[in-house]
């Protein structure tokens, strides 16, 4: 891959890795409000128990989102890794370059279409 397509794609990677940390400090803040605190109430005590079930379910969300988020920094930084050691852009399975189509639209995959599409096979047919 020519170092103009490599730029290309770091910044890619780099600019959605800064967004993704965005995304975490919002969701850091979000776990640590308490109920109390959000609400303004001096009392610790929800008026109701439906605004309890809606604030654990906010939260739980909010947790799962950070979880998703934080996967996908782990994928981003391992494809600047592989960037950074020359092997960026080529297969892990099977070696082959991966398609630049591919590569605009998810600039941290690891797998050829191929591969990836085989991948899933295999998980679904569990």
């Amino acid at each position: 891959m020519k170092k103009e397509e490599l730029e290309k794609y770091e910044k890619l990677l780099l600019k959605k890795r800064e967004e993704l940390l965005e995304e975490l400090k919002i969701s850091k803040s979000q776990f640590s409000e308490t109920t109390k605190d959000a609400t303004g109430d001096l009392s610790s005590y929800s008026y109701h128990m439906a605004d309890q079930g809606t604030d654990a379910m906010e939260r739980e969300k909010a947790f799962l989102f950070a979880s998703k988020s934080g996967r996908l920094l782990y994928h981003i930084d391992e494809a600047l890794r592989r960037l950074r050691k020359g092997d960026f852009g080529n297969c892990q399975n099977c070696g082959k370059p991966i398609q630049k189509a591919r590569l605009e639209a998810v600039p941290h995959a690891r797998l050829c279409i191929e591969c990836k599409e085989r991948e899933e096979e295999a998980k679904a047919g569990r």
